[in-house]
């Protein structure tokens, strides 16, 4: 994957870096660590420079979000509640209330968690989700996850311009603060598993 993301962007540059962008947050698997901290060490050794990088990766960030977003409008939270009230609701413990209660969190929340969360892998992508199956309004959900984007671009396009030829090495503190977070996320997942199944189970 490493080597792919090195010669493609070696090809074809600015465009690259819009590409591989927008499918790392469709797809969160791709590195945007190594994207990023490649093409900050890019602007040194070619004509590429810092801020259109930074500009480039963030529209393919938004771009990424909006292709999430909408997939987050199909399954909407009334269709939840729908699939809920009937026999898959009563397998899961589920009810179309914790889909409500979900909801008005988010609604309450958004702006602030699509903000926080652009700026935390892994999450950074699947926020998007959520931020659809709510309906939050377009036009916020734009401008918070543009912001919190802009952050984690600038930081990692920078980092690899003044690492220079050891920009791997910025990458790689990056992918194992990405694996630390994943942890951290499975880890909140299964404590959080384990209190709804208590709560559902043994009323």
């Amino acid at each position: 994957m490493e080597n792919f993301i090195i010669d493609f962007m070696d090809k074809f540059g600015y465009l690259a870096v819009f590409l591989l962008i927008t499918l790392e947050n469709i797809f969160p698997p791709i590195p945007s660590e190594i994207i990023l901290t490649l093409g900050g060490f890019m602007t040194i050794s070619t004509s590429m420079n810092v801020p259109v990088v930074i500009l480039i990766a963030t529209l393919g960030s938004v771009a990424g979000a909006i292709i999430l977003y909408l997939v987050g409008r199909l399954i909407s939270t009334e269709r939840l509640e729908k699939i809920l009230s009937g026999r898959t609701g009563r397998i899961l413990h589920l009810n179309p209330e914790d889909v409500e209660k979900a909801k008005k969190w988010f609604l309450k929340c958004g702006n602030k968690a699509v903000f926080i969360c652009r700026c935390i892998p892994i999450v950074r992508s699947l926020i998007s989700l959520p931020a659809g199956s709510t309906k939050m309004s377009f036009a916020p959900f734009i401008v918070f996850t543009s912001a919190g984007t802009i952050i984690w671009n600038t930081v990692l396009v920078v980092l690899g311009r003044i690492a220079g030829n050891t920009w791997e090495r910025i990458a790689g503190y990056f992918d194992t603060f990405s694996t630390i977070v994943l942890i951290v996320i499975l880890i909140i997942c299964a404590i959080c598993g384990v209190l709804f199944l208590k709560a559902r189970f043994l009323k």
